[in-house]
């Protein structure tokens, strides 16, 4: 029997927040990503059960979850974290990688790293995310 499939989030930031709050209330299969314990924290105080606990620095570190991961929504906080969270995700999964961002840091260099969609936008309102892409 095959395992499900859970999305992947890196919600560090308002509109991310909003989009894991999207994923709640329509009873999505998620897990949420955290490098630091502030952040795992902030994650819980909103109503993520399950998180993924990484340490960015070093590649070795970049263990496989135990759970298959399907789609991956990496809410863009900086271009350095952006791009880590982009090269060990793109390790765990071979389904796509949305990049939502709202600066105008260069969209190649993430699709270089295997990004298949940088979403530029300016609302933090993106639930048209899960209607068009995680249904």
């Amino acid at each position: 029997m095959e395992q499900q499939e859970v999305i992947l989030v890196s919600a560090p930031n308002k509109t991310g927040e909003g989009f894991i709050l999207q994923l709640l209330k329509q009873g999505l299969r998620f897990a949420a990503i955290a490098n630091n314990q502030g952040e795992k924290q902030r994650l819980v105080n909103i109503g993520v059960k399950n998180i993924v606990m990484v340490d960015t620095t070093e590649q070795i570190n970049w263990t496989l979850p135990e759970f298959t991961i399907g789609k991956v929504f990496i809410f863009e906080r900086s271009l350095n974290l952006c791009c880590r969270y982009i090269q060990m995700c793109r390790r765990w999964t071979s389904k796509p990688i949305y990049v939502i961002t709202h600066t105008s840091n260069p969209r190649l260099v993430y699709k270089g790293l295997g990004a298949a969609y940088v979403i530029h936008t300016t609302s933090e309102d993106v639930s048209f995310l899960i209607q068009t892409h995680v249904k």
